[in-house]
């Protein structure tokens, strides 16, 4: 109510002044700069050996440092509520309609008459058709003003305006105002230092002739020509040895920020590439090419890098945009700068994890009208293509339609077969970086599957969950955390204890550089705590992987969402009913699901087993991958602590290895033994025997124990098959 009066009343004085409308911002404030970081993106992470032609490892070392600042204001990004009653289309479409408002359906998108300008001329047409409603969300954007806002906004804008009798509303009514005087400098000096960059970086043509082709060896752009890099308003900031892609938006074109893309060399002679944005990445919305776009483009292709943009248009003449934050996301902000595009091709690189970030774009943006380029030996990235002479015409008319039908033969599934069997290495998924003995037997961290993970009580698997989700994290898995048992601010503390692997407790004055650090992970909370209704948490979950392409999500823990569920049904129906809504979740968004549950009583002096999970055995039958944290209690000091790996549906690796907890870190660590010894069992089905083999790892370590100790099992297929599945044949339920 206040929203609405509020509003109208600065409508009124608006339209009453008359005043000029200035130019809005159609994005978020920008809060504080970006500073240079390893790129997340695997497609840039790729590297290479310097030619000998060239030596400019020297030549790499930047003069002088950008101007960095921060401030302490709280992210409220990284918290993710949802409203009660989620919005639908249907909603959107209804009031539409009780407002005589006229629009008509796009690919992702309502498109409207904008409220924001006069009018159009009667047969106008679709032309004024400049207001763009997410489907979704309900976010909208006037693609002429540049005003942005919730769907809320959209609504109390609406009200004022029927109210008045007017047929427009002043765009600067949802003019972002800054909270206080300290922003608004924040906001002039992060504009200055884009205007410092932009000014004080060259064209290539002010080059000579011998820079050019250094910095196009650097940056592995030899075959692109002067006049593309041109085209696109490509320059070069020579005090930090960077190319400068910059961000023109709005009607005038104006400069809203830019990216740097530098070069370090290695000890060992690669090149490794790092980003660095001005605003911060999350405000960085720029679809690289956008102003060469045409009103009459019909097709586009999108691309996860800006150099890969420049190779599609250079070679094939075709308008291509790059994506802000390449395959780690798609902002929902975009996509009404996407709706005029009737064919969409995504070329986000030339491994399996742009592979995969295609398809999840897709849906976004509309599974009809997308084609996907597969990587492959003969379709690299564009720029690598473009380097090796290869006709990305003929790569581009060879793409395959996104949608598919329910039924396919062989045929339509050679190539995907084709594809696991030749990348064996990124099918397998993320590798942790933290714990190796996870990736030997689990082979790595993949998206649309469900991990169970349970322990006893008191055993540490919140701390120990949090750290496996954080090692994934810093490798640009974006995670989204639902802790029901502990509170966000207590499991933040947690994780950044982790990250920073000291007790910021007594180095309280390294606290702001960790948390600068921390900061930029893609990692977000949920508001929830206590006891929560099943519907309700997915419906949050939904809206974060639309909105931040999540493609982890943590709960922890099912007991939590049992208690708000019917009391009259039974709780083992209630828990499987939950388990499955998990399982549909996790295959349908392609995203990665983590589910802690706390096991039925056991002795202390017995381990857990698969079947020791509460409830039935639709838990572990429903998983790809059962995880145990095993614990022996001692008396005298705490208990010893095991990581087993029970059931692994990837390839069937199972096997079981020994944790150490750092209690000033709060991280796990497999202890480095002096010996260790290996044992692989495999199992003759036809006579039952078991054939063991055993291979010694030698390790060095200043005090040696005993290699009985710390011996490693993995167990091979079947073999794992008698533990993993006990109690599951007996009935389905298990006695508390």
């Amino acid at each position: 109510m206040w929203r609405s009066r509020f509003l109208k009343g600065a409508g009124c004085l608006l339209q009453g002044m008359s005043c000029s409308p200035c130019k809005p911002s159609h994005l978020s404030l920008w809060r504080y700069l970006s500073f240079c970081q390893p790129c997340l993106n695997p497609v840039l992470q790729h590297s290479f050996r310097a030619p000998t032609l060239y030596c400019f490892a020297n030549w790499l070392r930047p003069a002088v440092g950008l101007y960095f600042c921060r401030t302490l204001r709280i992210d409220a990004k990284s918290i993710i509520d949802f409203p009660v009653q989620p919005l639908t289309v249907t909603d959107i479409k209804q009031y539409l309609r009780s407002k005589d408002i006229p629009f008509h359906d796009g690919y992702s998108c309502l498109h409207a008459p904008s409220i924001f300008l006069e009018p159009a001329p009667e047969g106008s047409g679709r032309e004024n058709y400049s207001l763009f409603i997410d489907k979704t969300t309900g976010q909208f954007l006037c693609k002429e003003t540049l005003v942005e806002g919730s769907w809320e906004d959209l609504q109390d804008c609406i009200e004022v305006m029927l109210n008045e009798g007017q047929k427009s509303i002043s765009p600067n009514v949802l003019l972002g105002f800054p909270e206080s005087l300290e922003e608004q400098e924040e906001i002039e000096m992060e504009m200055k230092e884009v205007q410092r960059i932009w000014s004080s970086s060259v064209p290539f043509s002010d080059l000579l002739e011998e820079e050019v082709q250094l910095v196009k060896t650097m940056f592995q752009i030899g075959k692109l020509t002067n006049a593309t890099l041109k085209k696109f308003g490509v320059r070069f900031f020579k005090p930090t040895k960077s190319l400068v892609f910059p961000w023109f938006s709005g009607r005038d074109s104006g400069l809203r920020g830019v990216k740097l893309l530098s070069a370090a060399v290695k000890d060992d002679g690669r090149v490794v590439y790092t980003e660095a944005t001005v605003p911060k990445v999350s405000s960085y919305h720029n679809l690289f090419g956008l102003p060469l776009m045409g009103r009459k483009d019909g097709e586009v292709v999108l691309t996860g890098r800006e150099v890969d943009s420049m190779a599609v248009s250079q070679a094939t003449g075709l308008p291509s945009l790059a994506l802000p934050r390449g395959v780690s996301c798609l902002p929902p902000i975009l996509l009404p700068y996407l709706e005029q595009f009737k064919k969409v091709t995504l070329w986000l690189g030339g491994d399996m994890r742009s592979w995969e970030a295609s398809k999840i774009f897709s849906r976004k943006l509309g599974l009809k009208r997308c084609s996907l380029i597969r990587p492959g030996e003969f379709q690299p990235c564009p720029s690598e293509a473009l380097a090796q002479g290869r006709n990305l015409v003929r790569i581009v008319k060879a793409s395959i339609p996104a949608a598919h039908k329910s039924i396919v033969s062989f045929k339509q599934l050679r190539e995907d077969v084709y594809g696991e069997l030749a990348n064996v290495e990124q099918v397998a998924g993320i590798q942790w970086s933290r714990f190796l003995e996870l990736n030997r037997i689990l082979k790595g961290h993949r998206k649309g599957e469900l991990t169970v993970f349970t322990g006893p009580t008191g055993s540490g698997k919140t701390t120990f969950i949090s750290e496996c989700a954080l090692d994934l994290c810093m490798q640009g898995v974006n995670t989204l955390w639902g802790s029901f048992e502990i509170n966000n601010v207590r499991l933040a503390k947690i994780m950044l204890t982790q990250f920073a692997k000291q007790r910021l407790e007594e180095n309280l004055d390294q606290y702001d550089m960790w948390a600068d650090k921390f900061e930029d992970l893609p990692l977000y909370f949920m508001t929830f705590h206590g006891q929560q209704n099943i519907k309700t948490v997915l419906d949050t979950m939904q809206h974060a992987v639309y909105l931040y392409d999540i493609s982890h999500v943590i709960i922890d823990n099912l007991q939590f969402m049992m208690g708000q569920e019917n009391l009259s049904l039974d709780k083992f129906a209630v828990q499987d009913h939950i388990i499955g809504a998990f399982r549909k979740f996790a295959t349908n968004s392609c995203c990665h699901v983590t589910l802690i549950i706390h096991p039925r009583k056991e002795e202390d002096d017995k381990e857990l087993q698969t079947a020791s999970i509460f409830g039935t055995a639709k838990a572990s039958q429903e998983a790809d991958n059962v995880l145990i944290l095993q614990e022996k209690k001692l008396v005298t000091c705490p208990g010893r602590r095991s990581l087993q790996v029970a059931k692994n549906r990837f390839d069937g690796d199972v096997g079981i290895f020994p944790l150490e907890f750092n209690k000033a870190s709060l991280t796990f660590t497999a202890p480095v033994k002096g010996k260790q010894k290996l044992r692989k069992v495999a199992v003759d089905k036809n006579n039952s025997t078991e054939e063991t083999e055993e291979i010694e790892f030698k390790e060095t370590s200043e005090k040696p124990v005993k290699s009985a100790k710390a011996k490693t099992k993995t167990v091979k297929g079947s073999a794992a098959g008698k533990g993993s599945t006990k109690g599951s044949t007996d009935g389905e339920r298990k006695n508390q």
